[in-house]
Protein backbone atom coordinates (compact mmCIF):
# COMPACT_ATOMS: atom_id res chain seq x y z
CA UNK A 1 0.00 0.00 0.00
CA UNK A 2 2.83 2.35 0.91
CA UNK A 3 4.53 1.51 -2.38
CA UNK A 4 1.34 2.31 -4.28
CA UNK A 5 0.98 5.62 -2.45
CA UNK A 6 4.56 6.54 -3.32
CA UNK A 7 3.94 5.71 -6.97
CA UNK A 8 0.69 7.66 -6.97
CA UNK A 9 2.35 10.68 -5.40
CA UNK A 10 5.17 10.52 -7.93
CA UNK A 11 2.71 10.33 -10.81
CA UNK A 12 0.72 13.26 -9.44
CA UNK A 13 3.88 15.29 -9.01
CA UNK A 14 4.93 14.56 -12.58
CA UNK A 15 1.49 15.50 -13.85
CA UNK A 16 1.72 18.82 -12.02
CA UNK A 17 5.21 19.56 -13.31
CA UNK A 18 4.58 18.66 -16.94
CA UNK A 19 2.24 21.54 -17.83
CA UNK A 20 4.64 24.06 -16.22
CA UNK A 21 7.50 22.60 -18.22
CA UNK A 22 5.50 22.77 -21.42
CA UNK A 23 4.43 26.33 -20.64
CA UNK A 24 8.07 27.31 -20.13
CA UNK A 25 9.01 25.73 -23.47
CA UNK A 26 6.15 27.53 -25.22
CA UNK A 27 7.18 30.85 -23.67
CA UNK A 28 10.79 30.37 -24.78
CA UNK A 29 9.71 29.50 -28.32
CA UNK A 30 7.39 32.51 -28.50
CA UNK A 31 10.13 34.87 -27.29
CA UNK A 32 12.46 33.31 -29.85
CA UNK A 33 9.97 33.99 -32.64
CA UNK A 34 9.59 37.61 -31.56
CA UNK A 35 13.35 38.18 -31.51
CA UNK A 36 13.79 36.53 -34.91
CA UNK A 37 11.04 38.72 -36.39
CA UNK A 38 12.73 41.85 -35.03
CA UNK A 39 16.10 40.76 -36.47
CA UNK A 40 14.58 40.11 -39.91
CA UNK A 41 12.86 43.52 -40.09
CA UNK A 42 14.38 46.13 -42.49
CA UNK A 43 17.02 48.48 -41.05
CA UNK A 44 16.06 51.82 -42.62
CA UNK A 45 16.46 54.28 -39.74
CA UNK A 46 19.83 55.91 -39.05
CA UNK A 47 20.76 55.25 -35.42
CA UNK A 48 24.43 56.24 -35.61
CA UNK A 49 26.30 59.44 -34.77
CA UNK A 50 25.09 62.84 -35.96
CA UNK A 51 27.93 64.99 -34.65
CA UNK A 52 31.71 64.73 -34.65
CA UNK A 53 34.92 66.39 -35.79
CA UNK A 54 35.37 67.78 -39.28
CA UNK A 55 37.68 65.88 -41.61
CA UNK A 56 41.36 65.99 -40.77
CA UNK A 57 42.69 66.53 -44.28
CA UNK A 58 45.33 64.71 -46.32
CA UNK A 59 45.91 61.56 -44.28
CA UNK A 60 47.03 58.04 -45.18
CA UNK A 61 45.25 55.01 -43.73
CA UNK A 62 46.48 51.41 -43.92
CA UNK A 63 44.03 48.50 -43.71
CA UNK A 64 45.80 45.33 -42.53
CA UNK A 65 43.59 42.37 -43.46
CA UNK A 66 43.76 39.03 -41.66
CA UNK A 67 42.86 37.27 -44.91
CA UNK A 68 41.35 38.88 -48.00
CA UNK A 69 39.78 35.54 -48.96
CA UNK A 70 37.37 36.16 -46.07
CA UNK A 71 34.28 37.83 -47.53
CA UNK A 72 33.62 39.92 -44.42
CA UNK A 73 37.11 41.40 -44.34
CA UNK A 74 36.96 42.05 -48.08
CA UNK A 75 33.64 43.86 -47.72
CA UNK A 76 34.88 46.07 -44.88
CA UNK A 77 38.06 46.95 -46.78
CA UNK A 78 35.94 48.14 -49.70
CA UNK A 79 33.91 50.30 -47.33
CA UNK A 80 37.09 51.82 -45.89
CA UNK A 81 38.34 52.60 -49.40
CA UNK A 82 35.02 54.20 -50.35
CA UNK A 83 34.88 56.27 -47.16
CA UNK A 84 38.55 57.19 -47.47
CA UNK A 85 37.89 58.68 -50.88
CA UNK A 86 34.90 60.62 -49.50
CA UNK A 87 36.90 62.12 -46.62
CA UNK A 88 39.92 62.86 -48.83
CA UNK A 89 42.39 60.27 -47.55
CA UNK A 90 44.69 57.77 -49.22
CA UNK A 91 43.93 54.14 -48.28
CA UNK A 92 46.26 51.18 -48.72
CA UNK A 93 45.24 47.55 -48.12
CA UNK A 94 47.81 44.92 -47.07
CA UNK A 95 46.80 41.24 -47.02
CA UNK A 96 47.93 39.09 -44.05
CA UNK A 97 47.12 36.03 -46.20
CA UNK A 98 45.49 33.96 -43.47
CA UNK A 99 48.54 33.19 -41.32
CA UNK A 100 50.14 34.60 -38.18
CA UNK A 101 53.44 35.13 -39.98
CA UNK A 102 51.66 36.85 -42.85
CA UNK A 103 49.81 39.20 -40.49
CA UNK A 104 53.05 39.98 -38.64
CA UNK A 105 54.74 40.91 -41.91
CA UNK A 106 51.70 42.99 -42.92
CA UNK A 107 51.67 44.88 -39.61
CA UNK A 108 55.40 45.58 -39.87
CA UNK A 109 54.91 46.84 -43.42
CA UNK A 110 52.06 49.07 -42.26
CA UNK A 111 54.19 50.55 -39.47
CA UNK A 112 57.03 51.21 -41.89
CA UNK A 113 54.69 53.35 -43.99
CA UNK A 114 54.10 55.65 -40.97
CA UNK A 115 50.42 56.23 -41.75
CA UNK A 116 48.03 58.45 -39.84
CA UNK A 117 46.12 55.35 -38.72
CA UNK A 118 46.02 51.56 -39.04
CA UNK A 119 42.91 49.39 -39.33
CA UNK A 120 43.19 45.92 -37.80
CA UNK A 121 40.95 43.86 -40.09
CA UNK A 122 39.70 40.67 -38.50
CA UNK A 123 42.40 39.38 -36.14
CA UNK A 124 42.97 39.43 -32.40
CA UNK A 125 44.99 42.12 -30.70
CA UNK A 126 46.93 39.64 -28.55
CA UNK A 127 48.41 37.97 -31.61
CA UNK A 128 50.27 41.10 -32.72
CA UNK A 129 51.14 42.64 -29.36
CA UNK A 130 54.66 43.68 -30.43
CA UNK A 131 53.34 45.53 -33.47
CA UNK A 132 50.56 47.12 -31.43
CA UNK A 133 53.08 48.37 -28.86
CA UNK A 134 55.15 49.83 -31.69
CA UNK A 135 52.09 51.63 -33.03
CA UNK A 136 51.38 53.07 -29.57
CA UNK A 137 54.96 54.37 -29.28
CA UNK A 138 54.62 55.97 -32.70
CA UNK A 139 51.24 57.44 -31.65
CA UNK A 140 49.50 55.78 -34.59
CA UNK A 141 45.84 55.15 -33.66
CA UNK A 142 44.57 51.61 -34.22
CA UNK A 143 40.95 50.90 -35.06
CA UNK A 144 39.86 47.29 -35.25
CA UNK A 145 37.16 45.40 -37.08
CA UNK A 146 36.23 42.16 -35.27
CA UNK A 147 39.45 42.51 -33.29
CA UNK A 148 37.99 41.36 -29.99
CA UNK A 149 34.85 40.15 -28.31
CA UNK A 150 33.25 43.54 -27.68
CA UNK A 151 32.71 46.81 -29.56
CA UNK A 152 34.41 50.00 -28.45
CA UNK A 153 37.77 51.00 -26.97
CA UNK A 154 40.26 48.46 -25.65
CA UNK A 155 42.96 50.45 -23.87
CA UNK A 156 44.82 47.35 -22.68
CA UNK A 157 45.25 46.18 -26.28
CA UNK A 158 45.95 49.65 -27.64
CA UNK A 159 42.76 49.85 -29.72
CA UNK A 160 41.08 53.23 -30.03
CA UNK A 161 37.90 51.34 -30.95
CA UNK A 162 36.74 47.96 -32.17
CA UNK A 163 34.00 48.22 -34.78
CA UNK A 164 31.54 45.35 -34.68
CA UNK A 165 27.99 44.43 -33.81
CA UNK A 166 27.46 42.88 -30.38
CA UNK A 167 28.61 39.27 -30.55
CA UNK A 168 25.91 38.09 -28.11
CA UNK A 169 23.13 39.56 -30.27
CA UNK A 170 24.57 38.11 -33.47
CA UNK A 171 24.96 34.66 -31.92
CA UNK A 172 21.50 34.76 -30.39
CA UNK A 173 19.84 35.70 -33.69
CA UNK A 174 21.46 32.80 -35.55
CA UNK A 175 20.75 30.25 -32.85
CA UNK A 176 17.16 31.37 -32.28
CA UNK A 177 16.41 31.03 -35.99
CA UNK A 178 17.44 27.37 -35.76
CA UNK A 179 15.22 27.00 -32.69
CA UNK A 180 12.17 28.56 -34.34
CA UNK A 181 12.68 26.85 -37.70
CA UNK A 182 12.76 23.47 -35.97
CA UNK A 183 9.81 24.21 -33.70
CA UNK A 184 12.07 23.82 -30.70
CA UNK A 185 13.57 20.48 -31.77
CA UNK A 186 16.85 21.38 -33.49
CA UNK A 187 19.81 19.01 -33.61
CA UNK A 188 22.76 21.36 -34.03
CA UNK A 189 26.41 21.15 -35.04
CA UNK A 190 28.44 24.29 -34.28
CA UNK A 191 31.54 25.29 -36.28
CA UNK A 192 34.22 27.63 -34.93
CA UNK A 193 37.94 28.43 -35.00
CA UNK A 194 39.77 28.58 -31.66
CA UNK A 195 42.53 30.72 -33.19
CA UNK A 196 40.22 33.70 -32.68
CA UNK A 197 38.77 34.75 -29.33
CA UNK A 198 35.73 36.31 -31.00
CA UNK A 199 35.01 33.05 -32.85
CA UNK A 200 35.07 31.01 -29.65
CA UNK A 201 32.95 33.61 -27.89
CA UNK A 202 30.26 33.54 -30.59
CA UNK A 203 30.27 29.75 -30.79
CA UNK A 204 29.84 29.36 -27.03
CA UNK A 205 27.09 31.97 -27.06
CA UNK A 206 25.21 30.04 -29.77
CA UNK A 207 25.70 26.84 -27.81
CA UNK A 208 24.25 28.49 -24.68
CA UNK A 209 21.12 29.56 -26.58
CA UNK A 210 20.55 26.07 -27.98
CA UNK A 211 20.92 24.57 -24.51
CA UNK A 212 18.14 26.85 -23.25
CA UNK A 213 15.80 25.10 -25.67
CA UNK A 214 14.55 22.02 -23.86
CA UNK A 215 13.80 20.07 -27.02
CA UNK A 216 17.01 21.00 -28.85
CA UNK A 217 20.35 19.18 -28.83
CA UNK A 218 23.94 20.26 -29.43
CA UNK A 219 25.22 17.29 -31.42
CA UNK A 220 28.75 18.56 -31.90
CA UNK A 221 31.16 21.46 -31.46
CA UNK A 222 33.66 21.44 -34.31
CA UNK A 223 36.88 23.45 -34.01
CA UNK A 224 38.27 23.80 -37.53
CA UNK A 225 40.61 26.52 -38.87
CA UNK A 226 38.55 28.82 -41.03
CA UNK A 227 41.51 29.41 -43.36
CA UNK A 228 41.52 25.66 -44.15
CA UNK A 229 37.80 25.36 -44.85
CA UNK A 230 38.28 24.48 -48.51
CA UNK A 231 40.28 21.35 -47.64
CA UNK A 232 38.67 20.36 -44.34
CA UNK A 233 34.94 20.95 -44.74
CA UNK A 234 34.09 18.43 -47.50
CA UNK A 235 35.48 15.48 -45.53
CA UNK A 236 34.25 16.80 -42.18
CA UNK A 237 30.72 17.21 -43.58
CA UNK A 238 30.68 13.60 -44.77
CA UNK A 239 31.96 12.39 -41.42
CA UNK A 240 29.29 14.36 -39.54
CA UNK A 241 26.53 12.95 -41.76
CA UNK A 242 27.75 9.43 -41.00
CA UNK A 243 27.97 10.19 -37.28
CA UNK A 244 24.66 12.00 -36.73
CA UNK A 245 22.42 11.03 -39.65
CA UNK A 246 19.00 12.68 -39.66
CA UNK A 247 19.49 13.96 -36.09
CA UNK A 248 21.59 16.73 -37.64
CA UNK A 249 18.94 19.28 -38.58
CA UNK A 250 20.86 22.60 -38.36
CA UNK A 251 24.40 23.93 -38.69
CA UNK A 252 25.58 27.06 -36.89
CA UNK A 253 28.91 28.66 -37.80
CA UNK A 254 30.83 31.77 -36.81
CA UNK A 255 31.41 32.64 -40.47
CA UNK A 256 29.84 31.91 -43.85
CA UNK A 257 33.14 30.58 -45.17
CA UNK A 258 32.49 27.17 -43.59
CA UNK A 259 29.40 26.76 -45.75
CA UNK A 260 31.29 27.60 -48.97
CA UNK A 261 32.55 24.03 -49.10
CA UNK A 262 29.77 21.89 -47.56
CA UNK A 263 27.33 21.81 -50.48
CA UNK A 264 28.98 19.15 -52.67
CA UNK A 265 29.23 16.68 -49.77
CA UNK A 266 25.62 17.28 -48.78
CA UNK A 267 24.47 16.91 -52.38
CA UNK A 268 26.45 13.68 -52.75
CA UNK A 269 24.65 12.34 -49.69
CA UNK A 270 21.28 13.09 -51.27
CA UNK A 271 20.49 16.13 -49.15
CA UNK A 272 18.28 18.78 -50.74
CA UNK A 273 19.52 22.36 -50.99
CA UNK A 274 16.64 23.70 -48.90
CA UNK A 275 16.49 20.74 -46.52
CA UNK A 276 18.28 19.57 -43.41
CA UNK A 277 20.86 20.21 -42.20
CA UNK A 278 19.98 23.88 -42.64
CA UNK A 279 22.93 26.24 -42.27
CA UNK A 280 22.90 29.61 -40.51
CA UNK A 281 25.96 31.79 -39.96
CA UNK A 282 26.60 34.25 -37.14
CA UNK A 283 28.55 36.54 -39.52
CA UNK A 284 29.55 38.08 -41.81
CA UNK A 285 27.14 37.96 -44.74
CA UNK A 286 29.39 37.26 -47.73
CA UNK A 287 28.35 37.56 -51.38
CA UNK A 288 28.50 33.76 -51.71
CA UNK A 289 26.25 33.38 -48.66
CA UNK A 290 23.65 35.73 -50.16
CA UNK A 291 23.72 33.76 -53.40
CA UNK A 292 23.17 30.47 -51.56
CA UNK A 293 20.31 31.90 -49.49
CA UNK A 294 18.66 33.40 -52.56
CA UNK A 295 18.97 30.11 -54.47
CA UNK A 296 18.01 28.05 -51.38
CA UNK A 297 21.16 25.99 -51.89
CA UNK A 298 22.71 24.68 -48.67
CA UNK A 299 22.43 27.87 -46.63
CA UNK A 300 19.26 29.14 -45.03
CA UNK A 301 20.45 32.30 -43.31
CA UNK A 302 23.21 34.61 -42.17
CA UNK A 303 23.54 37.36 -39.59
CA UNK A 304 25.50 39.83 -41.70
CA UNK A 305 27.57 42.73 -40.60
CA UNK A 306 26.78 45.99 -42.46
CA UNK A 307 30.25 45.70 -43.96
CA UNK A 308 30.37 48.77 -46.18
CA UNK A 309 28.77 50.93 -43.49
CA UNK A 310 31.29 49.64 -40.95
CA UNK A 311 34.05 50.71 -43.32
CA UNK A 312 32.66 54.25 -43.11
CA UNK A 313 32.43 53.98 -39.33
CA UNK A 314 36.08 52.87 -39.17
CA UNK A 315 37.19 55.96 -41.10
CA UNK A 316 35.04 58.12 -38.81
CA UNK A 317 36.60 56.54 -35.71
CA UNK A 318 40.13 57.16 -37.03
CA UNK A 319 39.17 60.77 -37.76
CA UNK A 320 37.92 61.15 -34.17
CA UNK A 321 41.18 59.70 -32.85
CA UNK A 322 43.22 62.14 -34.95
CA UNK A 323 41.07 65.02 -33.70
CA UNK A 324 41.63 63.99 -30.08
CA UNK A 325 37.98 63.07 -29.50
CA UNK A 326 36.52 59.84 -28.01
CA UNK A 327 35.04 57.08 -30.14
CA UNK A 328 31.52 57.55 -31.49
CA UNK A 329 29.90 54.89 -29.31
CA UNK A 330 28.00 53.47 -32.29
CA UNK A 331 27.12 49.76 -32.29
CA UNK A 332 24.97 48.67 -35.28
CA UNK A 333 21.85 46.65 -34.53
CA UNK A 334 21.74 42.98 -35.43
CA UNK A 335 20.14 41.88 -38.70
CA UNK A 336 19.13 38.42 -39.92
CA UNK A 337 18.91 37.54 -43.61
CA UNK A 338 16.89 34.53 -44.79
CA UNK A 339 15.17 33.65 -48.07
CA UNK A 340 12.12 35.75 -47.17
CA UNK A 341 14.05 39.04 -46.92
CA UNK A 342 17.23 38.41 -48.92
CA UNK A 343 16.12 40.96 -51.52
CA UNK A 344 15.88 43.77 -48.96
CA UNK A 345 18.58 45.96 -47.37
CA UNK A 346 20.99 44.86 -50.07
CA UNK A 347 23.72 46.60 -51.97
CA UNK A 348 24.65 46.00 -55.62
CA UNK A 349 26.76 42.95 -54.78
CA UNK A 350 24.47 40.94 -52.52
CA UNK A 351 25.76 42.42 -49.27
CA UNK A 352 23.86 43.85 -46.33
CA UNK A 353 23.93 47.59 -47.00
CA UNK A 354 21.31 49.39 -44.89
CA UNK A 355 19.21 51.96 -46.71
CA UNK A 356 19.57 54.42 -43.84
CA UNK A 357 21.55 57.21 -45.50
CA UNK A 358 24.79 56.51 -43.64
CA UNK A 359 27.01 57.91 -46.39
CA UNK A 360 25.34 61.32 -46.30
CA UNK A 361 25.33 61.26 -42.49
CA UNK A 362 29.08 60.73 -42.27
CA UNK A 363 29.80 63.27 -45.02
CA UNK A 364 27.77 65.83 -43.09
CA UNK A 365 29.81 65.15 -39.95
CA UNK A 366 33.07 65.50 -41.87
CA UNK A 367 31.98 68.63 -43.72
CA UNK A 368 32.28 66.94 -47.11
Amino acid sequence: MKTMNKRLLAALAAACLLPASLAHADDFLERARQKVAAAIAPKTQWDGPTTGPKAVAGKTLVFVAADMKNGGILGVSRGVEEAGKAIGWSVRVIDGQGSVSGRTAAMNQALALKPAGIVVGGFDTTEQKVAFDAAAKSKIPLVGWHSGEKPGPNAAAGLFANVTTTADDVSEAAALWAVTDSGGKAGVVIFTDSQYAIAVYKARAMEAVIRQCGGCTVLGYEDSPISESSTRMPQLTTALLQRHGDKWTHSLAINDLYFDFMGPSLQAAGKKGDGAPKAVSAGDGSEAAYQRIRARRYQAGTVPEPLNMQGWQIVDEVNRALAGQPWSGYVPRVHLVVAANVGQDGGPKNLFDPDNGYRDRYKAIWGR
